[in-house]
């Protein structure tokens, strides 16, 4: 295993202040390093590179990293790397003599429809993220500390801790994994879920006059936690 996220991870386990506070799961804010990243890779000089304009042209990008280059800086970038895909896209979806008509089109957009350039380099980076996560805890007392104090883990993501902690750690020592996990997100969850429905209550009448508490972003927290917040789409044009 290559243990060479463990600057990032350390950093991102120790935010403080606002950066804590805007995305709680550190596991979220480091898949935003990892995208951020990518993005500005693949709108930098290595766009011109041969050999990933072959892998752009070929996995194209999802809706959301279309939409997350669109918004930044360099949009000639953007376009040049468009030129290419689709020029040779348009190939990809003609027809040969003697096929069945739009067989060719179907097939490679099929393809295209579950493929990203940018989801697939992060993916690959993600999974030796977790592992080392993993190992950090397994290794190191300090770091065992910081996890156990973090705010939060979002469910995908304290799913991805078990599934990576199930396979690389001894039965017991898995166990022990798990509990320290749960330990950080059951606390936030049961708070969560109070403070839900602290705002459903909010639009009774009864309840008019009582206070918020930490319920007025509660809907925003718990898509957050239930669903990741790993995007980062703020408006980055001049």
């Amino acid at each position: 295993m290559q243990q060479i996220y463990t600057i990032p991870i350390k950093e991102h386990f120790g935010r403080e202040g606002e950066a804590r506070t805007k995305c709680p799961c550190p596991i979220c804010s480091l898949y935003r390093m990892f995208e951020e990243n990518e993005l500005d890779i693949i709108l930098g000089a290595s766009m011109m590179e041969p050999d990933i304009r072959i892998k752009t042209n070929k996995l194209g990008f999802c809706r959301m990293h279309y939409d997350m280059m669109f918004v930044r800086k360099n949009r000639l970038g953007m376009a040049l790397t468009l030129e290419s895909h689709l020029d040779k896209l348009r190939r990809e979806i003609t027809d040969l003599p003697l096929t069945v008509p739009g067989t060719r089109a179907r097939a490679r957009i099929e393809e295209l429809r579950g493929s990203c350039y940018v989801c697939e380099r992060i993916e690959h980076n993600f999974s030796n993220l977790l592992e080392n996560i993993v190992y950090l805890w397994d290794t190191e007392e300090e770091f065992r500390e910081m996890f156990a104090k973090q705010d939060m883990f979002c469910l995908p993501h304290y799913a991805d801790l078990l599934g990576t902690a199930k396979a690389k750690l001894s039965g017991k020592r898995y166990r022990e994994f798990a509990k320290a996990a749960e330990a950080v997100v059951l606390p936030y969850f049961d708070k969560l879920s109070g403070d839900v429905s602290w705002f459903c209550k909010k639009f009774d009448y009864r309840y008019d006059k009582e206070p918020w508490y930490d319920s007025k972003d509660a809907v925003e927290r718990a898509i957050k936690f239930l669903r990741s917040d790993m995007h980062n789409n703020e408006d980055k044009k001049d």
